[in-house]
């Protein structure tokens, strides 16, 4: 099943009155009419108290390829270490030194 969109469940609870429960913001995007992808996302969510709508988009966007709740500065900086969050330093691909190479051939 396809991932929705993290803007698409915000804008479903746009009108969420916070602090509220999964339960409540499950119950907000059915009365809402959200389409299934949006109401699976939030059954996915941990439960728990969400105080405003980032807390809700940082749980519902967090697979491990997920870049929500990073500003562009840190998605770049990401890149630029080669990873996905989570991923072992040791699991990262390193550019090889000259010596490494050397001692390849």
């Amino acid at each position: 099943m396809a991932r929705t969109g993290v803007p698409e469940v915000l804008d479903t609870l746009k009108h969420v009155t916070y602090p509220a429960g999964k339960d409540e913001l499950v119950a907000a995007a059915r009365e809402a009419c959200a389409s299934d992808k949006v109401v699976e996302a939030l059954r996915g969510i941990p439960a728990g108290e969400y105080a405003g709508p980032e807390e809700v988009a940082r749980s519902v966007g967090a697979g491990p390829d997920s870049d929500l709740g990073h500003h562009a500065e840190q998605r770049a900086e990401r890149v630029r270490h080669g990873g996905k969050p989570g991923l072992s330093q040791h699991l990262r691909e390193e550019p090889r030194t000259p010596i490494q190479e050397e001692f390849d051939r």
